[in-house]
């Protein structure tokens, strides 16, 4: 007599094509993104290391702003996956309208605080830099707070189309932003001469064009999220709260993130334009590593928050240690590549001979340290978020980033006198201590219990 019992069958909720349809879009928009920027910094290498170096300042600003969005996108994405996975289509339009909201509502915030305060917040954050690296800055500052609206829009529209599994709308649309960008930087650098004046003015312009195209786009009835009239968004607290639940922990780690990064930034500035033309540049290729990862973590916001909203919490196991893989594969592949060809990368840029051995030193250091250590620190913690484990992500970030990547930095880079490699060494041990916490709460499984809707 047979005692043993018969195995559940275990049905997966996606089909492969469907991962590969989610993902692939995601990878070659950041792909895109990585190399549009590279782009836009050879074209402004042109004009100096002085626009270089202004330009780096100011996106690494920016960027702290552009995390609160991000936030929020994460926050509604998550909200909305869940709905979706619960076949709750009503009240996934709903987050979708709240996100839009609050977006739009905080960015135009922003832009009207900072816009009269450039230049005091850029000396503010980098203390003592060069006179024209500062005025230089403060110009191109002024049109990138003047995209923050449309950024927000963009981002938040983004999110929502990805919380339906359909990335290749965000793909599109960053395609046309990305050619608008490239073009107007050639015209408004190259043939009127204007530095990091037209740089500003395509980044303005790129993002307008891109925020009206996927704004269009969602309010087309056959999306399962469609936002059918913009005149008349509303706030209402309760979803709103939702959102906030996931997006303020969060927005609190990136924005705390992105403070470290500008004060070890600062930490590099203090050993001249060579050093943070060095470490701009590598950061600019290092992007490359790291846009399978990136891309994964981006998917699994759908995959683990649809597992999780459907109440299948096996599913969202399954498919997190599958993109995990995932991730690892491609990121090894591609960091074995700039790893072997680092010298010819940098290169490219035109730096002096100072600027460019750093940056191949970093660069090498770099490609190990991602390889092993980036999936498990930065794809990873998404997992949990998809699933509302915000609060534990939060702590941990904050936590690594002030005692290892500030504190190391400033340690090794200037008390021991390492410079630029010392700020980045601090950043290696940042992520090898958030490895092994997010790998110890997702194997101990306490972030299935969290509920988000």
């Amino acid at each position: 007599m047979n005692t043993k019992q018969p195995k559940t069958a275990f049905e997966p909720m996606f089909s492969r094509r469907f991962l590969f349809s989610l993902i692939i879009p995601l990878m070659v928009e950041q792909l895109l993104a990585v190399t549009i920027g590279m782009a836009d910094t050879i074209m402004v290498a042109s004009v100096g290391e002085v626009a270089v170096s202004a330009i780096s300042l100011v996106d690494s600003i920016t960027i702290l702003i552009v995390t609160l969005f991000a936030a929020f996108a994460t926050g509604g994405a998550v909200v909305a996956s869940q709905y979706l996975g619960n076949k709750d289509y009503a009240l996934a339009n709903s987050a979708a309208k709240q996100l839009l909201t609050l977006s739009l509502g905080v960015s135009t915030l922003l832009l009207a605080g900072c816009v009269p305060f450039r230049a005091p917040i850029i000396s503010f954050i980098f203390g003592s830099i060069e006179e024209a690296v500062l005025a230089s800055g403060s110009v191109y500052f002024l049109y990138i707070l003047l995209s923050l609206p449309f950024l927000a829009a963009y981002n938040a529209c983004a999110a929502l189309f990805r919380s339906m599994g359909n990335s290749k709308v965000s793909l599109w649309v960053s395609v046309v932003m990305n050619l608008v960008n490239i073009i107007g930087n050639a015209y408004f650098i190259f043939v009127l001469k204007l530095g990091v004046v037209g740089a500003g003015l395509a980044t303005l312009l790129s993002r307008i064009i891109g925020a009206i195209i996927i704004l269009i786009l969602l309010a087309n009835p056959v999306n399962q999220i469609s936002v059918r009239n913009y005149r008349h968004l509303q706030w209402r607290w309760e979803m709103i709260r939702r959102i906030l639940r996931i997006g303020i922990p969060n927005g609190i780690e990136g924005s705390v993130f992105q403070i470290g990064k500008l004060l070890v930034q600062g930490f590099i500035s203090v050993f001249g334009t060579a050093s943070l033309a060095a470490s701009a540049i590598a950061t600019s290729v290092t992007g490359f590593v790291n846009i399978p990862g990136g891309a994964i973590g981006l998917a699994s916001i759908t995959v683990v928050g649809q597992a999780m909203g459907a109440k299948k919490p096996d599913q969202a196991v399954f498919y997190a240690k599958k993109l995990l893989m995932g991730a690892y594969l491609a990121m090894a592949c591609i960091a074995i590549l700039i790893y072997l060809f680092s010298h010819q990368i940098i290169s490219i840029f035109n730096l002096s001979e100072e600027a460019t051995s750093i940056a191949v030193l970093l660069l090498h250091t770099a490609m190990i340290f991602s390889a092993i250590f980036w999936p498990t620190a930065f794809a990873l913690p998404n997992f949990l978020r998809a699933a509302g484990d915000v609060k534990y992500v939060m702590l941990v970030s904050m936590f690594s980033m002030w005692a290892f990547r500030v504190g190391f930095s400033y340690v090794l880079a200037v008390n021991m006198g390492l410079g630029a490699i010392g700020v980045w060494y601090g950043m290696y041990i940042d992520w090898v201590c958030r490895s092994i916490c997010f790998l110890w709460r997702f194997s101990r499984g306490r972030w299935k219990t969290k509920r988000v809707i």
